[in-house]
């Protein structure tokens, strides 16, 4: 008996997702449902299955069965080559046996949905010719003209005439990302395209509930070319050309992928793992390619650029935020940057975190336990916009008693900590990919001698953390740095388990709300997240879901509705609900952003809680050089 909720949504899940978790093997090759919902009767189902399994060894075929045993109704998917010509004539040869097999066991070949195109021509075997012959006479009665759904059922279709895939190239698309699941070898854009095998998963309409993610701008639009399944037949039917003629230039791909908030929601809670914010990306970068890109990809997607120069002169930053305050000069300013006039632009920090961890760190001597000890990433929203993040982590870690290392700056050793490294990601999500590897490569050179420390790199911010993990290892496939630092990023939960396992956080005693980031939920996990919660008494379940704002979707112009609507879905109404003694929860700078500006709600990074908690303003504690 399992009475654990998160066991039972487990369980469950198994259940449900069991259609397209089939279309894998357990080496990660493709299967696929040419083969399905035949039923025998239940008395008959061992002798079937053990005489199907021996079809399929004979075939030298792999497959899966499940479904309703107690019903004799089996589904399964199996390792069929459909892209091959050799591969579709075993195909149709199996069929016919298989068919063969069910009518000997005194099956039918559709148990529980249609023949459809896949079944009609085998049906004879099952009927006969002589009444498959009357199905044809009564059907002309009716539609003498044959206008009504042909090739199906009377007069069918052969099986193996037009296979899904036959029309896609068979030379391997040109791409940026590694794809390193999809195809032999890995980087096979159209492997990963042919994931989608139309489950529609990502077609559940909202106010949804739980833990997942997938898909917040069809529950916001509530329209197919706004899901996971119709964003990624679109990418079909454009690699395919039939339909969608103009490839990478297309603008009806461009415009189906334009609400999706790059939640990377599909990547975790698709059962067969499509990924579609890299699909975007990579979208995004080759229509663009050679081309005057839309203003938000200038002002948002080469945000560390622009912040970095504000930087540089401390004098600007209080003029700037000044500026943002006044509507005759920020609404010209949003225009020009493609951002939503509804929008408010958010406010630069007056000092940066790498200048106030120089001045709390200035004179210190340094000496370093191995195993207590992280690189801390300044990513740029943490540097620029919410340097109290990092404020509060260091002081979090120093009670922690976990050292401190920060990448070089830009021009060697220590000297401007917390330099220019950069994790890429606003490249890559507005599909810069060019200049995403140049910073990325950039970063790794940086960073180099202390990935040979081998300590476990702290990202503050979950989207950054999710950027390295991913699409860092993706777009440097070659360089094996990229997947060091890869599988050295941890989030703050995940850091302080590992170097204080010991440490016992302040007891706060309070409920929560907000949400777990959606990119963490995709890529990073929240286990470590949920036990430094329960440890310092914070209680209760943050919402699933996307808050909307999603980095720069929910800012750049035309996407302020749908970025409302996602929160709406969960978001705002969890924290709504929510006491007025609750903590609200939100590591995510996006989220942070989301909260305050349409609901006006305080939301803060779990560190900022615990350092509170501590006792002392991390701006102001001395703290323990180590």
């Amino acid at each position: 008996m399992v009475d654990d909720p998160a066991a039972q949504r487990a369980l469950w899940r198994v259940r449900e997702d069991a259609a397209g978790t089939a279309t894998r093997m357990a080496d990660g090759s493709e299967a696929w449902p040419g083969w399905e919902d035949c039923a025998v009767p239940p008395a008959r189902l061992g002798a079937y299955l053990r005489d199907f399994r021996a079809l399929l060894a004979g075939h030298g075929l792999r497959g899966t069965p499940y479904g309703h045993f107690g019903d004799g109704c089996i589904h399964v998917r199996i390792d069929f080559d459909l892209l091959s010509e050799d591969g579709v004539r075993r195909f149709r040869r199996f069929s016919e046996e298989a068919a063969a097999l069910v009518v000997a066991h005194g099956g039918s070949l559709s148990g529980e949905h249609g023949d459809g195109l896949a079944r009609s021509e085998l049906l004879s075997k099952m009927y006969g010719d002589e009444l498959v012959g009357l199905f044809r006479q009564f059907k002309d009665v009716w539609d003498p003209a044959g206008g009504m759904n042909p090739g199906v059922l009377a007069r069918p279709a052969r099986l193996d005439e037009n296979l899904r895939f036959s029309v896609l190239p068979r030379e391997r698309v040109d791409v940026a990302f590694g794809y390193p699941h999809d195809g032999p070898g890995g980087g096979d854009f159209s492997a990963a395209v042919r994931r989608c095998v139309g489950v529609a998963k990502c077609r559940v309409a909202g106010p949804s509930s739980g833990p997942g993610v997938m898909c917040p701008s069809f529950r916001a639009t509530g329209e197919e070319q706004h899901s996971t399944r119709g964003r990624a037949r679109l990418l079909h039917e454009m690699l395919a050309g039939e339909v969608v003629t103009d490839g990478w230039r297309s603008a009806e791909v461009r415009d189906a992928l334009d609400l999706c908030l790059s939640c990377k929601g599909c990547r975790s809670d698709c059962p067969v793992g499509v990924d579609m914010a890299t699909y975007k990306a990579e979208f995004l970068y080759h229509h663009y390619r050679g081309r005057r890109r839309p203003a938000a990809h200038y002002a948002m997607g080469r945000l560390p650029v622009w912040l970095r120069a504000a930087a540089q002169f401390s004098y600007v930053v209080p003029v700037l935020n000044a500026a943002a305050r006044v509507p005759l000069l920020a609404g010209p300013a949003k225009r020009l940057a493609g951002i939503a006039p509804e929008r408010t632009i958010p406010r630069l920090a007056p000092e940066t975190f790498g200048r106030w961890l120089r001045r709390r760190m200035k004179g210190r001597a340094e000496v370093f336990d191995h195993g207590r000890t992280v690189i801390l990433w300044p990513d740029t929203f943490t540097e620029h916009l919410a340097p109290s993040v990092g404020q509060a982590a260091v002081r979090v870690l120093e009670a922690a008693g976990v050292g401190i290392v920060v990448p070089p700056g830009e021009r060697g050793g220590q000297r401007g900590r917390g330099g220019r490294v950069c994790c890429g990601l606003t490249y890559v999500s507005t599909g810069q990919l060019d200049q995403a590897r140049t910073v990325m490569r950039r970063t790794l050179d940086r960073l180099e001698p202390l990935l040979d420390l081998e300590l476990p790199v702290l990202v503050l911010e979950p989207s950054c953390a999710a950027t390295l993990t991913t699409d860092l290892p993706e777009l440097l496939r070659g360089d094996p740095r990229a997947a060091r630092l890869a599988a050295s990023v941890r989030t703050f939960a995940q850091a302080l388990e590992e170097c204080a396992p010991e440490w016992e956080p302040p007891r706060l005693d309070r409920p929560v709300a907000g949400q777990t980031h959606c990119h963490q939920h995709a890529v990073l996990g929240d286990a470590a997240d949920r036990r430094l919660r329960e440890r310092a008494g914070l209680t209760g379940e943050l919402s699933g879901g996307c808050c909307g704002l999603a980095g720069n979707f929910g800012f750049e112009r035309g996407h302020y509705e749908v970025s409302v609507a996602c929160a709406e879905d969960q978001l705002l109404p969890s924290v709504r609900a929510a006491g007025p003694e609750a903590e609200v929860l939100a590591d995510g700078f996006s989220c942070r952003t989301q909260l305050d500006q349409l609901g006006g709600h305080r939301a803060r990074h779990v560190a900022e809680v615990l350092a509170e908690a501590l006792g002392e303003s991390p701006a102001d504690g001395p703290g323990a050089a180590r």
